[in-house]
């Protein structure tokens, strides 16, 4: 990817799409790899961040009325961190994608590279929100 922000008009328009197959595998891998950090989670962490999903998707509490066990409010505070984190990347990894449309609607190098780096920047905030999940399972088994 940063080779391809260097790229001149003419190689843009050979290897665009190659550019974007890197991109969805590497995103592709990046969410197999996190799906695969919270299968650890404990019941505990994985319940606290769907009631977060659903919060933020505009279910709210509506399902308590159901007898849940009740999650440790620091447990919800930790699982929400990561929430924010998965939240923020995948805010990133849309904004560049939508960069790559606007640049080939407009055949627009400059915004091709643009679309580049915001790849880039959205697979570091993965990855930091994948340790950032990595680390609940850590403190889960040190208070267990």
């Amino acid at each position: 990817m940063t080779e391809a922000m260097e790229w001149s008009v003419f190689k843009w328009l050979w290897e665009k799409q190659s550019v974007r197959q890197i991109a969805d595998e590497a995103n592709a891998a990046l969410d197999q790899l996190d799906r695969k950090v919270k299968a650890r989670w404990s019941d505990e962490l994985r319940a606290a961040y769907k009631e977060l999903k659903a919060e933020s998707s505009g279910r709210g509490r509506a399902r308590q009325n159901h007898k849940e066990p009740a999650i440790d409010p620091q447990v919800r505070l930790l699982v929400k961190k990561v929430k924010d984190a998965d939240d923020e990347a995948y805010r990133a990894h849309l904004d560049a994608e939508n960069t790559f449309d606007e640049a080939e609607r407009q055949l627009n190098t400059s915004l091709a590279r643009e679309g580049c780096q915001k790849a880039i920047d959205s697979w570091e905030l993965h990855e930091k929100a994948i340790r950032k999940s990595e680390a609940l399972i850590d403190a889960s088994k040190a208070t267990t």
